[in-house]
């Protein structure tokens, strides 16, 4: 009886107390979470990516509820991977003296990169995204943009096969001799654009053409240093038809400005892929694609003795190539250190 006298005269004091009880479990429960805002620089740090992904889940679970910021988050964290995977880091590899071991060059001091080959290592997935970014870091790469100098050897083709039908263009002994009165120079309007993205075409033309060498009549074409081109597709675990389409043309553009191109460590399941999707043809081979990296640079060396720094380099890659080279030292960002891995 005086229990119930007592909640009832008393009992307005205590309505709030449910609220309050709730508030303190949920201050509580939140401590964890806000103390974490202290790794946000942390985060920042060493992990710039993860930490956005960190900031907009707890942002979108303050403002959308629990359910809504967790899947926004997830939102957010797809987008992440997209962007990773669609700007990945390329680089172009070179080989650590006296071994078979391939790393990127700007990372190593003493490494070995044969004149005019470059070896390219694509780190991730190609796919419609990304198609694009890899052409353009792979032109960036070698330095030249093949199909660029495809049209401009076909203009040039084209203006001294005019010239010697003319009789401009004289055939020495020395090669072409221009015997005009005046350079000739190419006007816009006859430069016809059809067929400027076709292999070159030296049909009915009775001279060789040098296309590194100084050409006659004030005829200029972009010189070439480049003779073989390694993609490293270790990585590269698909390919969707789009940059199946785009692996083509690029590929195609080189092989016509006379770049050789070789694919390594390719996947079973890509090279399936090319096949079922009718990649080969006359100009592109299955003879392109090589087990490993080494087996690709020894056939290059073969073929182009005359590009390599000597018999010697190419006899220790060939004779001995697990031998560990502890000369090859890493190369800092920043500066350079002596440690040595290998």
């Amino acid at each position: 009886m005086m229990a119930m006298i007592v909640t009832m005269w008393i009992g307005f004091l205590l309505e709030p107390l449910p609220k309050s009880v709730l508030g303190a479990l949920v201050i509580v429960n939140l401590k964890g979470m806000l103390m974490q805002f202290r790794e946000i620089p942390y985060l920042w740090r060493k992990d710039r990516p993860d930490c956005v992904v960190w900031i907009a889940t707890c942002i979108a679970a303050i403002l959308l509820g629990l359910d809504l910021g967790l899947a926004a988050g997830v939102g957010v964290e797809l987008l992440t991977v997209v962007f990773r995977t669609q700007f990945t880091r390329c680089c172009v590899l070179a080989n650590i003296r006296g071994t078979d071991i391939y790393k990127d060059r700007k990372d190593y001091l003493h490494i070995y990169e044969p004149e005019g080959t470059k070896i390219f290592r694509i780190p991730a997935p190609i796919f419609f995204a990304n198609i694009e970014f890899f052409k353009g870091k792979l032109i960036e790469s070698v330095g030249f943009n093949p199909l660029r100098v495809l049209r401009k050897r076909n203009k040039a083709l084209r203006k001294i096969k005019k010239l010697l039908k003319s009789g401009e263009l004289q055939i020495t002994e020395k090669g072409l001799l221009h015997t005009g009165s005046a350079p000739s120079k190419e006007s816009e309007d006859e430069s016809n654009v059809e067929g400027l993205d076709q292999p070159t075409d030296f049909q009915n033309l009775p001279v060789q053409i040098n296309w590194n060498a100084e050409l006659p009549a004030n005829i200029c074409v972009p010189k070439v240093d480049v003779h073989s081109v390694i993609l490293d597709f270790a990585a590269v675990s698909f390919l969707d038809i789009s940059a199946l389409k785009g692996l083509k043309a690029i590929l195609k553009e080189f092989i016509r400005v006379d770049v050789e191109v070789y694919i390594v460590a390719c996947d079973v399941y890509i090279l399936e892929k090319l096949h079922s999707c009718m990649f080969f043809d006359a100009e592109i081979k299955t003879s392109i694609f090589f087990l490993t990296l080494h087996d690709a640079m020894l056939h290059i060396l073969e073929k182009h003795p005359d590009q390599s720094e000597g018999k010697d380099t190419y006899k220790d890659l060939k004779m001995n190539p697990y031998h560990s080279n502890s000369a090859a030292c890493l190369r800092s960002r920043d500066k350079t250190v002596a440690e040595c891995r290998f």
